[in-house]
C-alpha cells in the first residue's frame, strides 16, 4: 500500500482530556476515531489492526474444534426476563420499544441468544459436544467510559459456548478454550496472568480471568513477595499477612465461565440421553475482549515515540522511506523493493509522500511499524540502505541488493 492512496491522519499533538498512553496513541497514529465518548470509528491503520487480532483468534478457535457464526445484535427482552438478567443488567443495557410496541435491546452479550439456538437445534446426546463463537459488537450503555477503547459502549468481543452433557465435557471444553487463550494472548504479543475469578452476573461454579499489568486498567492484582502467590484485588482489602503484598493496576483481556445449567434450565434448552431421559444442557461461555486487546498491546508495546507493534499483529510489517521522494532512482529503488517483498507475502506500507525526512521519520515511529527501510542519497552512493528495528531502535546498513532477502529471513524467523 503506498501512504499516498492510505487513508493515515496522523496528529502531532496529543488530543485533550486523554489519560491512558493507549488512547493517546491511537488517536494520534490514526487508528481509531471518537464519534462521542465510548464509540469509536475504526480507522484504516486500526481496522486493520483489529482483522489481525481477529484472524489470530479464529485461527485458534478452529484449531480445538469451534465453530464460527454470528448473532443479532437486536434481542428481544422476554428471553432476558426468562433468564432474569433483565433486573441484573438493566444499569447497563441500552433499551427501547420498537413499532410494534415489543421491548428490545442492542445485546450486551449473548448467552440467551446461543441458548435458544441450542434449544431449537440439540436434541440428542449423540450431537454433543457443540462449541460456538462469535466476534460481534456489544452495547452497554456504561455511565463512565475510560481509557479509550478500554471501556467503552460499543465494543467487540469473541464470546464461545460450550454445551456438553456432563461435568466431564464441559471440564474438557474449559480446558481446551483456557489454553487456546494463553496461545492467543501471547501470539498477540502479550504474556497474559491467568487468576481464578467471581462470576458475577454470568453465572456458574468456576470461572478463570487473564489479565495484564499496565499502567491503566480498571483491575488490580495482588502478587506476593515471597511466594510469587498472585490473587485477583475483589474487595480492596490487603490480603494477609501485609508486608509481603504489591498491588499492581491491570487490564483484564477475557474470562471463561463454567456455567453449567443456569442458561439451558431457565430457557428449556434439554437434549436426550441414551436412556432416554431429558437433561439439560450443560454450558460453558468464553469470551475475549477484542477492542481492548488492542489497547493492551498498546500499553505494553510503546515508547515516546509511539506504538511498537508485535509482528503478527502489526498494521504492516514493513514501511519503506525514501528519504528524497523526489528523487527518481531512489524512488524507483523504493518501489522495487515494494515489489520484490510484496512478492515475497509481506505486507508493506510505502511513504511516498513529498515530506521532510523528519516528519515521515516521526510518522513511521508513531504507527510502529515492525521494520523500517531506510533509503538515502548518502548510503545509497556507498550501495547500501538502512533498515531500522522498531523496537530495539538498532539501524542495520545492507547491501542494495541484498536488502529483501534480509528482511524476509527477520519477518520469517
Amino acid at each position: 500500500m503506498y501512504w499516498s492512496k492510505f487513508f493515515i491522519p496522523t496528529l502531532k499533538e496529543t488530543p485533550v482530556g486523554t489519560e491512558a498512553v493507549s488512547h493517546q496513541l491511537s488517536l494520534r497514529a490514526s487508528l481509531v476515531h471518537m464519534l462521542t465518548a465510548g464509540v469509536y470509528s475504526y480507522l484504516p491503520v486500526g481496522y486493520k489492526v483489529l482483522r489481525k487480532v481477529e484472524n489470530i483468534i479464529r485461527q485458534e478457535m478452529d484449531a480445538i474444534g469451534c465453530c464460527e457464526l454470528l448473532m443479532p445484535s437486536l434481542q428481544p427482552m422476554e428471553l432476558w426476563k426468562k433468564t432474569g438478567r433483565d433486573q441484573s443488567l438493566k444499569e447497563v443495557m441500552i433499551t427501547f420499544d420498537n413499532k410494534k410496541g415489543q421491548r428490545m435491546c442492542l445485546g450486551p452479550t449473548h448467552e440467551e441468544i446461543i441458548t435458544t439456538i441450542a434449544k431449537d437445534f440439540i436434541q440428542s446426546y449423540r450431537q454433543l459436544p457443540v462449541t460456538l463463537y462469535q466476534i460481534q459488537t456489544k452495547f452497554r450503555d456504561e455511565i463512565r467510559t475510560r481509557f479509550g477503547i478500554v471501556r467503552a459502549c460499543e465494543f467487540i468481543m469473541k464470546d464461545a459456548y460450550s454445551f456438553d452433557r456432563d461435568g466431564q465435557g464441559l471440564k474438557k471444553n474449559y480446558d481446551l478454550q483456557l489454553g487456546a487463550y494463553v496461545k492467543i494472548f501471547k501470539r498477540c504479543g502479550l504474556d497474559p496472568i491467568v487468576v481464578s475469578a467471581d462470576s458475577g452476573a454470568m453465572g456458574g461454579s468456576v470461572s478463570h480471568e487473564f489479565l495484564v499489568t499496565a499502567p491503566v486498567g480498571e483491575d488490580a492484582l495482588w502478587f506476593n513477595s515471597t511466594n510469587g502467590q498472585m490473587i485477583k484485588d475483589e474487595d480492596g482489602k490487603t490480603p494477609s499477612p501485609p508486608g509481603v503484598w504489591q498491588k499492581k493496576i491491570a487490564i483484564e483481556l477475557g474470562h471463561i465461565f463454567q456455567l453449567g445449567t443456569k442458561y439451558s434450565e431457565a430457557l428449556g434448552a434439554v437434549f436426550l440421553d441414551e436412556d432416554g431421559k431429558q437433561k439439560p444442557l450443560i454450558m460453558g461461555c468464553y469470551g475475549i475482549g477484542v477492542s481492548r486487546l488492542i489497547a493492551a498491546i498498546i500499553e505494553l508495546n510503546s515508547d515516546k515515540f509511539g506504538i511498537i507493534w508485535p509482528t503478527e499483529v502489526a498494521p504492516f510489517e514493513v514501511e519503506i522511506l525514501p528519504v528524497q521522494a523526489g528523487d527518481a532512482p531512489l524512488m524507483a529503488l523504493a518501489e522495487r523493493y515494494y515489489k520484490e517483498l510484496q512478492a515475497g507475502g509481506v505486507d508493506v506500507l510505502l511513504d511516498d509522500r513529498d515530506e521532510s525526512a523528519g516528519r515521515k521519520f516521526n510518522d513511521a515511529d508513531l504507527i510502529g511499524i515492525p521494520y523500517q527501510v531506510i533509503i538515502g542519497q548518502r548510503m545509497l552512493a556507498q550501495n547500501q540502505v538502512e533498515i531500522k528495528d522498531r523496537r530495539t531502535g538498532q539501524i542495520q546498513a545492507v547491501s542494495k541488493d541484498h536488502l529483501s532477502q534480509e528482511i524476509l529471513k527477520r519477518i520469517r524467523s
